[in-house]
Parts: C-alpha cells; structure tokens; sequence
C-alpha cells in the first residue's frame, strides 16, 4: 500500500494527513474511512484500536503539526427536556432552574444528538446546533435549559446552556445515582 504510511506519528492516505497514532490508538478523521486503511492500520502492530473521528484532517490541515496540539475530540449528546416536562422548565437560566425546580436531572430529558463534532469548544457547538444542524438532529435550536454532554473513554461532563455561556452541572439520573451509592 504505497499510497499509505506513518509518518513521525502522523497517518499519511495518498498524501493527506488523515490521523495520528496515540499509544496503542489510531485516531482518523471519518472522511477517509475504507478497507484499504483499515486493512494497513490493523497490519501496524503497535496499533490496537481504530478510532474514527470527524474533525482530525480539519485540525491537521490547520497546521497542527505536533499531536500535543491536537484537540482530541470527544463524543457530544445534546439533551432537551422532554415534551411531557413542565412547561415552565423550557428556556430559563441555570439559577431560575435551581430556584423552581432544583439541580437539572437526566429524567426529565431526553437525548437529540448523540454523535461526534468537529470540536470540543461550546460555543463553536452552539453555533453547530443553531445554525448548522447535523442530520442526526432531531431537536429544536440549542437555547437555554438544554444540556451538553462531551464524553469519551474517561467519562462525560455536562453544560447547561445558561443565558450567558455554560455552566459546568452535575447531571445524573436516579439509576446512575443509585449505582454509586452501593
């Protein structure tokens, strides 16, 4: 496979960055998903996982040339309250939700997007799903009281799109909460 190589960690396809190799890890941007790169990939012996991600050959070719500077992007949820929840619960600040109706839980939403972005950045996300809506997308919008979640291997973190930005929320629902608890 001519056309194919790693290079100083980096996976060159027919001359374009397409990934990188991290540990045992190969990370390649989905664009370039094939047979032939996944037969080279897992014939690489320190390769032991595939990782496809959107976004990588955007960074690479964005002149990030050491893979510390590669954003490793996580996996994102976007999370809308349910049609059955209170009306009164939908577009309203993080300490008008606290004050009403307490701490944001899992149980009175439900997930809309559940997929990989091309960043890690909340506001660049809020742009995503306001006006570039992936076609997975099945919510409104992303406004006030909705959740984002980025999570990969290590675990998730969630933001509730508050007036002003996000704000970092702890966001269990009872099931997960009554798993730790033993």
């Amino acid at each position: 496979m001519k056309g194919i190589r790693i290079e100083n960690g980096f996976i060159i396809y027919y001359g374009n960055a397409a990934g990188y190799v991290s540990g045992e890890r190969a990370v390649v941007d989905s664009i370039f998903v094939s047979d032939e790169l996944e037969r080279f990939l897992k014939g690489e012996q320190e390769i032991k996982t595939i990782q496809w991600k959107e976004g990588v050959f955007e960074q690479l070719s964005h002149g990030k040339q050491q893979q510390e500077e590669i954003e490793l992007l996580k996996s994102c949820r976007i999370w809308q309250l349910k049609p059955e929840s209170d009306i009164m619960m939908r577009f309203i600040g993080y300490e008008e939700m606290i004050n009403r109706f307490g701490e944001p839980s899992s149980d009175a939403y439900q997930v809309v997007y559940d997929g990989t972005v091309a960043s890690n950045e909340l506001e660049v996300l809020y742009e995503t799903f306001n006006l570039e809506h992936p076609a997975e997308y099945t919510g409104h919008s992303l406004s006030m009281s909705d959740v984002v979640e980025l999570y990969d291997e290590q675990g998730s973190k969630f933001y509730y799109c508050d007036m002003i930005g996000f704000r970092e929320i702890a966001f269990q629902d009872s099931e997960q909460s009554m798993q730790m608890k033993f």
